[in-house]
């Protein structure tokens, strides 16, 4: 007897899953974005920067060392205008916090040492930047190599390589969105992060530019400031 063939309809994922979800997430309540620069990203782009947009004749990593103390010179500059405080992020081993072996504590966190100043700042009702906290960390930034071009006069190459740089978190109370910070590299290309809490007016997550705490914006408008800032040996 010959078989008969029964067209059916294919089962999606949702219809495996209906009705057996045990949890959804409709909005989330913060979120972490990372900061980067998409022309800067591979060596060759680095020396295009130096040499097509900055008008250098030679891509030196010297010009990027100025810009960066720069950057450092405007970050305290607006610190010390501002009478920001300014955090060190040592590091240090807190005997409070014991580890896994006694002898070896946990490092000291950040946030301890905000929080009592992001409370302050919230007391007063007012959007303001509370602290400019300052660490050693690993990213991942460029270093120039010296080269020759084939007729040979000097020339540098860029890599990315990991290094233990300065980072600054600028620490934000914004009086409608809450606490916030961001978080930036000193050298280039300046990687970062912003954290914010998310607090949409909906459930459409394409208004995030429509609900960035003003507080954050503000900083940021600070920082691409003192970033694009030409030295005069650039």
């Amino acid at each position: 007897m010959a078989s008969r063939l029964v067209r059916t309809n294919a089962v999606t994922v949702g219809d495996v899953l209906d009705g057996h979800t045990l949890l959804q997430i409709d909005c989330v309540d913060r979120v972490y974005l990372t900061l980067s620069v998409p022309n800067l990203v591979v060596g060759g782009q680095v020396v295009s920067f130096l040499t097509a947009h900055e008008r250098n004749p030679i891509p030196s990593p010297v010009l990027l060392e100025r810009r960066g103390l720069a950057f450092r010179r405007a970050v305290a500059s607006f610190a010390e205008a501002s009478h920001i405080p300014v955090l060190s992020f040592a590091g240090k081993r807190d005997k409070g916090r014991p580890g896994v072996l006694a002898e070896s504590p946990w490092p000291e966190r950040k946030i301890d040492k905000v929080m009592p100043l992001m409370r302050k700042a919230a007391a007063t009702g007012r959007s303001q930047v509370v602290a400019i906290g300052v660490a050693q960390e690993y990213q991942r930034v460029f270093t120039g190599t010296r080269d020759q071009t084939p007729t040979g006069a000097v020339w540098f190459s860029y890599n990315r390589t990991g290094r233990r740089v300065t980072c600054y978190y600028f620490y934000v109370w914004d009086e409608a969105s809450g606490p916030a910070f961001i978080k930036i590299c000193a050298c280039f290309p300046y990687p970062g992060k912003v954290w914010v809490l998310w607090r949409l007016p909906h459930k459409t997550h394409y208004a995030a530019a429509r609900v960035m705490p003003e507080a954050v914006v503000g900083v940021a408008r600070v920082l691409v400031g003192a970033l694009c800032e030409r030295t005069a040996a650039t």
